[in-house]
């Protein structure tokens, strides 16, 4: 590209915004590190349910009757406010009778008479301990007809609850009576969180389910043993109040001793230890028990997985920890076909064998054979070791034809990643060589570099992020020999950060933005694989994926320079697709050989969202501006 010097500083004044967004995403990321995701022990109260709330209308209080006398002893008619109306219809005896055609005239007495004490049993469940039921039989209105058996009922009041006792015995209450704040603090944010505080609706079922969070949070936070010494629903019928009082007894606290492991063949038992995200003698939590699940399934050692706590009191300062894993098949292969709107259609092969010639590795032979994309790679990554981490080699060759250029890149690279519930790393060193064919040029640029990669989720759901924020930043240098025979070094710096907002309503603000650049003399070449592009799925809508940098002879090739952006508002279609989304965006941005030649460009459409098992399925139809183009995009899934 040529431009004025007037033109290149007002080019990068417009791109500013570009960095500006980028930099303030960054620093809101450090700052939703501090932020919960989860509404997880922080303290807060529950707002009591108004009695009024569940009051029936007059309109509800209308009569159901069993219109349709065909294929019942008799018809059945209740009056009570639509809710309770159901509740009666699908558990009184009255109701599931009425369709036994050889009942007799006593039965159908008996049933009428144990009806009135039904019911009261049934409204009590709802919270209604002074209702009202009566019952009465009509003959039929013509010949041949059914009986009618009325059943009306007054619910009266509805209960609600008076007074809350919540005290928890145990060594729980030992270290509070100890001192320990953290303690103290979880003890209010418990009784603060039990849902029948003192003026809400009383009824069987949040009784229930009261009883049952309160144990499931003290087991599934240190206290696996945790059981209730009594409780205690105290209801006065007359003034239609509740007292409630519970008394739980925490037991031991829990930590965590030895790791069992059963089920292994052909893996190693270290393999399977050294993926645990915590330390013997740790306080045991559920959540470490659901973590360790998962970075046992994510290895790709094991076809199935349980992780259990070993609930013995009497071993509690050393709990055992019993994992149960079913091992992936020793040799697996995959055959796949796709389509990408950034590369075309393709087809690819995968042969996986999780013990080549007796040594600790997973060998990966990845083949891919697409319109505009071919791959071919052996991985090798070994089991998992200390912390997690696991080591890894890769030898590839990729060939790319985008934007008029072909580039055919090997790699050679040696390094370590570790995988972890919010953060992965992975570091390396690597050797590439790149080759970049244009219709009359052709370029040979080689590098040996170091490079460190780092993602931080901090997301409330992986597959389908609504809040928070993903934040990527890769940090790397080393030497480059170009294709002239020059020679020098090069710092590489990228940064990518994705942020999620609620708005209300189930809608969904998402604000992208990435930067990067490639440091070097002017005069020295590196391989195009190093360099940035933009375009694509992921990238800028609206432009065929690669096809925005700077241009050799006509062929858009990679550039020192990038920077993009992105703005999204997500919201549901209808109440009834609950998994369906539309979706308006504005992108921009570019790659360039400088700064001063940056010009951003413009991409801005429409799309739709499925919330499908495996992530967002995304389809955006964009308009180019700079193209005067209308592109399809269709992506699967979250990008890191």
């Amino acid at each position: 590209m040529t431009h004025t010097a007037s033109a290149s500083w007002t080019r990068l004044l417009s791109g500013l915004w570009l960095w500006t967004l980028a930099a303030v995403l960054a620093v809101a990321s450090w700052q939703a590190q501090a932020q919960p995701l989860e509404d997880d022990e922080s303290e807060q109260t529950s707002e009591p349910a108004s009695p009024d709330a569940t009051r029936p209308t007059a309109e509800e209080n209308a009569a159901a009757e069993d219109t349709n006398g065909r294929g019942t002893a008799y018809r059945l008619r209740i009056e009570a406010p639509r809710e309770l109306r159901e509740l009666l219809s699908r558990h009184l005896d009255l109701s599931r009778f009425r369709r036994e055609r050889d009942i007799t005239e006593v039965e159908v007495g008996r049933l009428m008479s144990a009806a009135p004490a039904q019911a009261r049993s049934l409204l009590e469940t709802q919270g209604y301990f002074d209702a009202e039921v009566q019952i009465s039989r009509q003959p039929p209105t013509e010949a041949g007809g059914q009986p009618v058996v009325a059943l009306k009922v007054t619910p009266g009041p509805r209960a609600t609850v008076d007074r809350l006792t919540l005290e928890i015995q145990g060594d729980f209450q030992e270290t509070i009576d100890g001192g320990d704040p953290r303690a103290a603090r979880r003890l209010r944010f418990l009784r603060n969180r039990w849902p029948l505080q003192p003026g809400a609706v009383f009824t069987q079922s949040a009784w229930a389910a009261a009883k049952n969070g309160l144990l499931a949070s003290l087991r599934s936070r240190g206290y696996a043993a945790a059981t209730y010494a009594g409780t205690v629903a105290q209801v006065d019928a007359t003034t239609h109040k509740v007292r409630i009082f519970v008394v739980a007894d925490s037991g031991p606290e829990f930590r965590i001793g030895e790791v069992r492991v059963e089920g292994i063949e052909h893996t190693t038992e270290d393999a399977v230890r050294h993926l645990a995200p915590f330390e013997l003698g740790t306080v045991f939590s559920e959540k470490m028990l659901l973590d360790y699940q998962e970075n046992l399934q994510k290895s790709g050692l094991y076809e199935g997985v349980a992780v259990e706590l070993d609930p013995d009191v009497t071993r509690a300062d050393s709990a055992p920890i019993v994992v149960r894993v079913r091992e992936a098949k020793l040799k697996s292969a995959t055959v796949s076909v796709g389509f990408s709107t950034n590369t075309g259609p393709r087809t690819g092969l995968q042969f996986t064998h999780r013990r080549p010639f007796g040594h600790e590795w997973v060998a990966s032979t990845r083949l891919l054979y697409g319109r505009d994309e071919r791959v071919a790679a052996l991985d090798l990554l070994s089991y998992p070791k200390p912390d997690g981490y696991r080591n890894l080699a890769t030898l590839s060759a990729e060939y790319l034809d985008a934007g008029g250029a072909r580039t055919h890149t090997q790699r050679l690279r040696y390094g370590r990643t570790q995988d972890t519930e919010r953060i992965d790393r992975l570091y390396y060193g690597e050797f590439n060589r790149t080759v970049v064919e244009t219709d009359t040029t052709r370029r040979i640029d080689r590098a040996l570099w170091a490079n460190y990669e780092w993602t931080r989720r901090g997301v409330n759901n992986v597959l389908f992020p609504t809040r928070g924020m993903i934040l990527t930043a890769h940090g790397g240098a080393g030497g480059s020999v170009d294709s002239d025979g020059d020679r020098g070094p090069f710092v590489r710096a990228y940064l990518r950060t994705t942020w999620y907002q609620p708005l209300g309503q189930r809608r969904v603000l998402q604000l992208r933005g990435e930067a990067g650049q490639v440091f070097k003399r002017d005069s020295l070449g590196v391989p195009d694989s190093l360099l940035f592009r933009a375009g694509g799925d992921d990238s800028i809508r609206g432009y065929g994926y690669r096809t925005l940098g700077p241009e050799r002879d006509g062929s858009v090739v990679g550039g020192p320079v990038l920077a993009t952006a992105s703005a999204e508002l997500m919201w549901p279609l209808t109440e009834r697709l609950r998994d369906w989304y539309g979706a308006v965006f504005i992108d921009a941005g570019n790659a360039a050989s400088s700064w001063r030649s940056f010009d951003p460009v413009h991409g801005y459409g429409v799309g739709v969202r499925w919330r499908s098992p495996i992530g967002p399925l995304k389809a955006d139809v964009a308009y180019g501006e700079a193209t005067g183009s209308i592109r399809l995009h269709l992506s699967v899934g979250v990008s890191f």
